[in-house]
């Protein structure tokens, strides 16, 4: 067996990069088989039949982080040619094809991920720390009114996400905020902003208030919470996935 591994950050969410790459396929002139497709997490291709090749696997793994997505990708084959003439053509000859492949491909990738996460209207939120509790926010009216969610909202055209947080934070709390590192990123199953159902993300830092004092300006009420008070509260569907992150937050701080 022969295997490659590739890292390639791609400035989108999770739900573009994972669907970008599943637009423009693989780079390879053999036919591939979908074997597994986890939304936005991972999928994992394999050789056809008439691929010429004993075996070939593509795998990519999708996680999110501060800069946005990183891509991990691993390409395992063989060609199956009998002994000398076989290593030779695996490690030298194959090795290299795909090594080009890939350059090729993950820098046009990166490129249409980019292009795309531009018409994704984006969701920000804040899970705002003082000592050993968060800062929790009731939801007033709409569709899930008297849910909890954390402090947060839409991106602006042309504003960038920590920018966006302390806009949100100034807007909804009256506070000033400072955002201290990237805790998490949740799939938003609703259309936001009139966009794709499913293509935009919720993406959360935590924060320290710099100035102020919180105000529920459009929520029913605010109320900072311990960790173990988190799992008892009525949460909106995108903010309960981010729980495990914020209790590990507050255990370390």
């Amino acid at each position: 067996m022969f295997r490659l591994r590739f890292t390639t950050m791609v400035e989108a969410p999770l739900t573009v990069a994972f669907d970008v790459a599943r637009a423009l396929g693989r780079p390879w002139p053999v036919p591939l088989e979908e074997v597994v497709s986890v939304r936005p997490e991972r999928d994992v291709y394999v050789a056809g039949p008439g691929s010429g090749l004993r075996w070939l696997t593509h795998s990519r793994r999708f996680s999110a982080t501060g800069a946005g997505t990183r891509v991990d990708e691993q390409v395992d084959w063989e060609t199956g040619l009998p002994g000398a003439l076989g290593s030779a053509v695996d490690q030298v000859v194959l090795r290299r094809r795909i090594v080009r492949a890939m350059q090729s491909h993950l820098d046009a990738y990166a490129a249409a991920a980019a292009l795309r996460a531009r018409d994704v209207v984006q969701v920000v939120g804040a899970a705002l720390v003082d000592g050993d509790r968060v800062l929790v926010a009731q939801r007033s009216g709409g569709r899930f009114d008297g849910c909890w969610e954390f402090p947060g909202g839409k991106v602006e055209p042309g504003e960038s996400e920590l920018a966006a947080l302390v806009r949100e934070c100034e807007e909804e709390l009256g506070v000033a905020v400072a955002p201290q590192a990237f805790l998490g990123e949740v799939p938003l199953d609703g259309v936001v902003a009139g966009g794709a159902p499913g293509a935009s993300t919720m993406r959360v830092w935590w924060a320290r208030i710099s100035d102020g004092r919180p105000l529920a300006r459009e929520h029913a009420q605010l109320r900072w919470v311990a960790a173990a008070e988190l799992e008892a509260l009525d949460w909106i569907p995108a903010d309960r996935p981010l729980l495990p992150a914020v209790r590990a937050l507050l255990a370390r701080l």
